[in-house]
């Protein structure tokens, strides 16, 4: 099999999208994603991009990403997170992933980051096995703590103005 892995570019991403709606069936978070293509399409290739997204592509197909963005770690220093690497179901075990994460890598040498991370679902034992494979540090004593949008709106309602 032939493929290439490349930098996305703005049509690309109803491609990516549909891949994105994919990973949140798998994860059993169908209805979970909210971002819409034009979203994606502005916030990644506007001004100011808030993310960096490499495709794999199989006959002129997106059949994977891996979408990224800079962070900075307050031990470490700059350092590149990795929001999603997906792989299109029917494309599973034919080498795509690995070539997205040692892209994903190649970028992150590039940009001399500290160090890249990533989560992964505690029940994704294949996944949890083929990053450990690269030689990933999975950190099982961690927790993800999320605030979501309502969340945020939440937390500004119980604010009292004290600013000066």
């Amino acid at each position: 099999m032939i493929f290439k892995i490349r930098k996305a570019v703005p049509q690309d991403m109803p491609q990516v999208h549909a891949l994105i709606t994919e990973l949140a069936i798998f994860e059993k978070e169908p209805d979970a994603v909210e971002v819409t293509i034009s979203e994606l399409q502005q916030d990644g290739f506007g001004e100011h991009p808030a993310f960096q997204c490499f495709v794999a592509e199989v006959d002129k197909n997106v059949e994977g990403i891996a979408l990224v963005y800079s962070r900075y770690s307050t031990w470490k220093g700059k350092i590149l997170h990795l929001e999603d690497l997906i792989v299109s179901q029917k494309m599973r075990g034919s080498g795509l992933g690995s070539a997205l994460l040692d892209e994903v890598v190649r970028y992150g040498d590039q940009l001399g980051v500290k160090r890249i991370c990533w989560e992964v679902l505690d029940w994704n034992e294949p996944a949890i096995a083929f990053y450990e494979k690269k030689g990933a540090d999975v950190k099982r004593d961690w927790d993800v703590v999320h605030l979501t949008e309502d969340g945020i709106k939440n937390y500004i309602a119980t604010l009292k103005d004290a600013r000066i």
